[in-house]
């Protein structure tokens, strides 16, 4: 099959219920569809996807599939991002929030296959963020924030995830509510905002939640901004309120519920907080800074 596309498969085996059956599965589309036996690389705890993509490219891949949740995409966009070799996403993970966001199919390996390997390529934006110090700059393709959703993050383990499913998450917001309020400093496209006292600070690339909640309602995943959201509610009245505009998908208008949107953001935390990047916990840190680049990465779809 000298002619024919390859396409390389970056599958986490912890979200495999089955990988044989997975193999075999997606190894019989390719077939169907004209391409070459997949390139199949799984994942390790030491490598979540980074270097499985980089052996993806050397090879040669016209398009890498990533089988997992959001994790494991970005791990792999990461290395794709500006290359000009397309993603395609096998929903598998717990929350699936890039998937969701782009209306890829969930719950059907093979379908979600069929789509990677004949769908359309759409640009779509990436997100990147330095922490602390760490010389290091991370993707981000859904959300990266500090406080309360990233406690809720580092609280959902994968024990915890294995048993409940996406309930796993509001067993451990409902643990997180306790949390005090924290002093965060707001900098968007360098317009500094004063001190504010909030729950969390959430930047996104595209603003779809679990069960259809929209955190930021302006935000798109190709719009070339990135969305900021902070929560301050004070009690369990402040949450109803905050409830009650996410439902709603009001973007203005209350004193604990602001929104803005830009290029670059900054958050600097007074004191050490819980940040998450795409529902990875990255543990304590004061300060993310982050950027957009617009159109980077090509997903099918």
């Amino acid at each position: 099959m000298p002619d024919c596309p390859l396409p390389a498969v970056v599958v986490n085996p912890i979200h495999a219920d089955d990988p044989a059956q997975l193999h075999t599965q997606i190894t019989r589309v390719c077939a169907e569809q004209g391409w070459k036996p997949p390139l199949w690389l799984q994942t390790t705890v030491e490598d979540p996807g980074g270097g499985q993509a980089r052996t993806a490219l050397a090879a040669g891949a016209d398009v890498v599939l990533a089988c997992g949740g959001d994790g494991t995409a970005r791990h792999v966009a990461y290395v794709l991002a500006g290359s000009g070799t397309p993603l395609g996403l096998v929903p598998m993970g717990t929350a699936n929030l890039l998937a969701r966001n782009l209306s890829i199919v969930l719950d059907d390996p093979v379908r979600a296959t069929r789509i990677a390997l004949s769908g359309e390529n759409r640009a779509v934006d990436v997100g990147w963020v330095f922490i602390d110090d760490r010389a290091e700059e991370q993707v981000f393709m859904v959300m990266a924030g500090v406080g309360f959703d990233a406690a809720i993050m580092a609280g959902a383990s994968h024990e915890l995830k294995d048993r409940l499913g996406s309930l796993a998450y509001f067993v451990s917001g409902m643990r997180a509510l306790r949390a005090p309020r924290a002093s965060i400093t707001l900098a968007v496209d360098g317009r500094i905002d004063p001190p504010r006292r909030v729950r969390t600070v959430v930047v996104g690339n595209c603003g779809k939640l679990l069960a259809g909640l929209v955190l930021m309602p302006a935000a798109r995943v190709d719009d070339g901004l990135l969305d900021v959201v902070s929560l301050g509610p004070r009690g369990i009245g402040g949450w109803l309120a905050v409830t009650a505009r996410v439902l709603g998908r009001r973007r203005r208008g209350h004193r604990i519920v602001q929104h803005w949107q830009g290029r670059t953001v900054i958050i600097t935390a007074e004191s050490p907080q819980q940040a998450q990047i795409d529902g990875d916990p990255m543990g304590e840190v004061r300060g993310l800074r982050m950027r957009v680049d617009p159109g980077a990465l090509l997903v099918r779809g």
